[in-house]
């Protein structure tokens, strides 16, 4: 995600409304997400559906690697002989 700019990614909601259309096809050629602004306080975040999903799939690896690391704090890893067992075990049951 590109940075903010204070100058163009920040609109009233009244703006916003009036020129809804521009404001989507710029949105498509550039990465910034677009804060509406309503009563001079920041009131939603536009962004385009490929930055949301960059977004959700970055949220979904961070929070991966935190229930890792929450497993090895609370001891439940396993050995690599204790995953080739486990593995071999279930080959020969299948």
């Amino acid at each position: 995600m590109q940075l903010l700019s204070i100058a163009n990614d920040i609109v009233p909601i009244a703006e916003f409304k009036t020129n809804i259309s521009s404001w989507f096809k710029k949105l498509q050629r550039s990465d910034h997400p677009l804060i509406i602004t309503q009563n001079s306080k920041p009131a939603g975040v536009l962004l385009s559906p490929t930055e949301y999903d960059n977004l959700v799939n970055r949220k979904s690896f961070l929070d991966s690697i935190d229930r890792g690391m929450e497993d090895i704090s609370s001891g439940r890893v396993s050995s690599s002989a204790e995953l080739k067992a486990e593995l071999s075990q279930r080959r020969s049951i299948q």
